[in-house]
């Protein structure tokens, strides 16, 4: 791995799980990995330094602790309500993480355990692969602050689960434990939470051992 092309990220920690899967980790300490002004540009950017790092030949997706990603924290949230520069901002960088992710020429697994809401379940979802743990918690969230659900549901849930249940669980922000998230279609897999970690290295590294 390339340390000058990582060494700059503060809400992304990486690291070699096999010498050519690399393991991007959402760490956002004390706050459930939620997604700050900081993190957010991050989720963007990581995407494209991946594409183009020949040492990589496939991603793990995964959250510090307990939680893959609480979505939006509050303070940024509020900021977005108060000034329309910073939201039209976010609202940008938000389509480009969706974007971003479908154009990334390597194959990303996520590895989701605890809650993953908002914004962090765009990029559980947006995965090539997901993997769940049986008891995590999916909420999209959007529809509560008054916002569209957003690009990435338009795409890919209609897809995964059918349009009756993607409006459904949207409109109402469900939340959806990862056992049934499974059933429904929505993720790849579910697991026990202590199956979770080494089978996402399972799947990244035979990837990673077979044909570009």
């Amino acid at each position: 791995m390339s340390d000058s092309l990582y060494s700059n990220y503060q809400r992304l920690r990486f690291d070699r799980p096999h010498p050519r899967v690399l393991r991007v980790t959402i760490d956002n300490p004390g706050k459930k990995n939620s997604i700050d002004e900081v993190m957010h540009p991050e989720m963007v950017r990581v995407w494209h330094d991946i594409s183009y790092d020949d040492s990589v030949a496939a991603v793990i997706l995964t959250g510090a602790g307990d939680a893959f990603c609480a979505g939006g924290n509050f303070e940024m949230v509020q900021q977005m309500v108060e000034d329309h520069e910073m939201r039209m901002k976010n609202l940008r960088e938000a389509r480009d993480v969706v974007y971003n992710m479908i154009n990334c020429t390597k194959p990303i697994i996520s590895a989701v355990r605890g809650p993953a809401v908002g914004g962090g379940l765009v990029c559980a979802l947006m995965s090539d692969i997901s993997i769940v743990s049986k008891t995590a918690k999916l909420i999209d969230g959007h529809t509560r602050l008054g916002l569209a659900a957003g690009d990435h549901a338009a795409i890919i849930w209609p897809l995964l689960c059918g349009m009756a249940r993607a409006k459904y669980h949207l409109l109402m922000c469900t939340t959806i434990t990862g056992e049934e998230a499974e059933r429904i279609g929505l993720v790849s897999m579910a697991v026990e939470d202590s199956e979770l970690d080494g089978k996402a290295v399972e799947i990244a590294s035979t990837l990673a051992d077979g044909s570009a």
